[in-house]
């Protein structure tokens, strides 16, 4: 069978240009049945079984995998490489994706781009309908072609391609299993021939692989989010995500995911699991100088924690400092909502300690935040069609905003849909139980500030 190796993020990854998230597992769900409907095999990096560095099998697949699908969505540095490493390699059969928000440099200005619409966490039916059937018949039509679709070899035109060494080929090279083609217990090995790369069983017994990262991530998220009913088991989802961190220490959607598991592990004790999701944090997502709305957000959900542990003013300037970033950099109801909920926790601590003016400033400015909040929800909490859960927070939300606003009739409003929707109960206490805590909020600053 052919194969089609996909050069692409894995995960969550953000958009630096605009600040977007875009769930790129997503939209290699899409990608994958367009591939498979074509016929091929499809191949991601993180679903290669091996026992080496993954540096060898990749290079070998982007070297000889019939077709290369190279999705340059969220500007992914390690795929605009790994692009013109198949292009320097391979005169065709390379198709370029990206999603519709995706802004050409002037060196791709003039490569084909076939465009897909991304919604943040998946793909709507129809457009992934629509873009499946787009990338099949891509793919069918570059296989029946000699057209040559790398730059290199376009305006290059006398490049002779590289050929693989028979004698290169003949020297030892750590063996790596491409996703699975078992067969009674054995996995399928790369071996050596005389004209390349075999995909024959090599005739000696090699034990099973460990599961790939991409395994063993979804099992880490399915701890985090199981079904309905089912409690989260974060402590588990840490251990795993820890083995796919040393597998992928450089991938932030990965190290997001163990930051969370471990400060909701509360393991061995809250404090202790939030002080080592911080260093964490600290190590790896550099949230100094971050511009990624998701590590943001993480950041400000930690201190937060600390400071209702402690109270040590430090960790709640932290925390504003983390939601407010990310609110300014993506313009999202997330850290919107977080944001302004701080600044009336800080606009009460300013009256404890008699600054008046900084504690009225942050209090005006929380409202105008929940003002732009309240627009920026609404899309997202009047779209019926929307899975209840990620409707749910939107609806959340906008009662929030509305209660802080001291809009009466707007909150009720919100009351009535988030009742409505058919959610876990945890998730209903969580809102009632932060929209109590506003309201108490609000009590304190009124009274200090009438003394």
């Amino acid at each position: 069978m052919k194969t089609c190796f996909v050069i692409q993020g894995f995960g969550k990854k953000t958009d630096y240009t605009d600040g977007r998230v875009l769930d790129l597992d997503a939209s290699y769900a899409i990608i994958k049945e367009g591939v498979e409907a074509a016929g091929l095999q499809c191949i991601r990096a993180d679903e290669i079984q091996h026992s080496t560095v993954i540096d060898v099998p990749m290079y070998e697949m982007l070297l000889q995998a019939d077709v290369v699908v190279a999705d340059l969505s969220t500007y992914n540095v390690n795929a605009a490489y790994e692009l013109g490493v198949r292009y320097a390699l391979r005169p065709q059969t390379t198709i370029v994706v990206a999603e519709e928000g995706f802004k050409n440099p002037f060196d791709v200005g003039h490569i084909a781009i076939r465009r897909y619409k991304h919604l943040g966490e998946d793909i709507g039916a129809r457009e992934a309908a629509r873009f499946k059937a787009e990338l099949k018949t891509a793919i069918e039509e570059i296989l029946a072609s000699n057209r040559a679709d790398s730059p290199v070899y376009t305006f290059l035109p006398q490049l002779t391609p590289p050929q693989w060494s028979p004698a290169a080929a003949a020297a030892p090279a750590p063996a790596f299993a491409v996703p699975p083609q078992a067969r009674g217990g054995l996995f399928t090995v790369a071996v050596a021939s005389p004209t390349g790369i075999s995909d024959e069983p090599s005739g000696a017994t090699v034990p099973e692989p460990l599961a790939t990262p991409k395994a063993m991530l979804d099992e880490a998220l399915a701890k985090i989010n199981p079904p309905a009913g089912e409690a989260s088991d974060f402590a588990g989802a840490r251990t795993l995500l820890h083995k796919v961190s040393e597998l992928r220490p450089n991938d932030p959607f990965v190290t997001q995911q163990l930051v969370v598991a471990t400060y909701k592990s509360k393991q061995p004790d809250p404090e202790s699991a939030l002080l080592e999701a911080r260093g964490i944090m600290e190590k790896s997502l550099n949230p100094a100088s971050t511009n990624d709305p998701e590590t943001l957000g993480l950041w400000g959900a930690i201190h937060k924690r600390l400071w209702e542990l402690k109270a040590h003013p430090t960790d709640l300037n932290a925390a504003v400092d983390g939601y407010e970033r990310g609110f300014s950099l993506r313009r999202d109801w997330y850290n919107g909502i977080n944001y302004a909920f701080l600044l009336d926790l800080r606009s009460v601590e300013w009256l404890k300690s008699g600054n008046k003016d900084d504690a009225i400033a942050d209090s005006v400015l929380a409202r105008r935040v929940r003002s732009e909040v309240g627009q920026l929800a609404l899309v997202a909490a009047e779209d019926k069609d929307a899975d209840p859960k990620k409707r749910f927070w939107a609806v959340a939300t906008l009662w929030e905003a509305a209660l802080g606003r001291g809009d009466a009739a707007e909150t009720a409003r919100w009351e009535t849909v988030a009742q409505a929707l058919a959610v876990p109960q945890w998730m209903q206490d969580t809102r009632l139980e932060q929209g109590q805590k506003l309201i108490e909020l609000q009590k304190t600053f009124a009274a200090l500030s009438a003394v």
